[in-house]
């Protein structure tokens, strides 16, 4: 059964790839009983309803990839040597990461999610199950779409908690409601960035560049402008369009974030057809 799934484009295609990594929630029977968690926590550590956000997106000429398992089974934003060493203890390349490597240690909540640590063999069978497979599609559809466009827009696609400490064991603040993650404005031209920032500006939405999330291993590893390889991973807060405390899409207000992000695949889609 393959868990990565593949949408192409309905109309004319444009260079845009949206990725969707985190929206899974399937935890295959091969690694089930390795890992602690209900329905309910494995949906709130997902990266809620983020999919069918973007579901949209071969309509505006995108190409869309999902994952559909779930990070508690790999992070697929994490590099595949980030190996915590109390997750994984006999891995050659571990080494301490706060509970959340490619592995997840723990939930979000800091609750335990592995049964017992990893064998390495343990290891190694969910990358090549979950991981491998997912970032292998990713390359292969970026290089495609690089040589038929002669250049391609990786939107990693995300959403966030409405709030976050600013310092370790700070109060809680209300995040911007899209953060733009491009490392300092490295992996992606300007002219994609500002498109990003000033679309949705232009949508009434609070805009703050790399804070708290500057793009992960993703953005950073495929994200190679000077290649015509752009990558800007985007992360928008949950409170935009759903109940955080019931988990329930907030249907209005949803469906006018949905037309948003419509718009902005549109527009990107545009903008490098000009630059062909």
């Amino acid at each position: 059964m393959s868990f990565v799934e593949i949408n192409a484009p309905k109309t004319a295609p444009t260079p845009v790839l949206v990725e969707v990594p985190h929206s899974g929630l399937q935890v295959p029977p091969e690694v089930e009983s390795e890992i602690d968690a209900t329905p309910l926590a494995v949906l709130r550590d997902s990266d809620i309803y983020v999919d069918q956000l973007y579901q949209r997106a071969p309509q505006q000429g995108a190409t869309l990839l999902v994952s559909r398992v779930s990070r508690y089974v790999v992070d697929l934003n994490r590099g595949p040597d980030e190996v915590d060493s109390a997750a994984v203890p006999r891995h050659p390349n571990a080494r301490h990461i706060p509970a959340r490597g490619v592995v997840w240690r723990a939930r979000t909540d800091g609750t335990p999610l592995l049964r017992a640590p990893l064998t390495t063999q343990q290891f190694a069978r969910r990358l090549e199950l979950f991981y491998d497979p997912y970032h292998q599609t990713l390359r292969e559809v970026a290089a495609r779409m690089r040589q038929e466009h002669g250049h391609v827009v990786i939107v990693a696609a995300h959403s966030m908690p409405s709030t976050g400490r600013r310092v370790f064991g700070g109060r809680h603040v209300r995040r911007a409601d899209v953060v733009p993650g491009t490392r300092g404005r490295s992996t992606a031209d300007g002219r994609i960035i500002d498109l990003i920032d000033r679309h949705f500006r232009e949508a009434g939405l609070s805009v703050k560049h790399d804070d708290p999330y500057r793009g992960g291993w993703t953005t950073s590893s495929y994200g190679a402008p000077r290649r015509g390889q752009h990558a800007v991973q985007i992360e928008l807060n949950r409170a935009l369009y759903v109940d955080e405390r019931t988990s329930e899409i907030k249907k209005s207000e949803f469906a006018r974030l949905q037309q948003v992000l419509d718009h902005l695949l549109r527009k990107l889609g545009e903008l490098m057809k000009n630059e062909a």
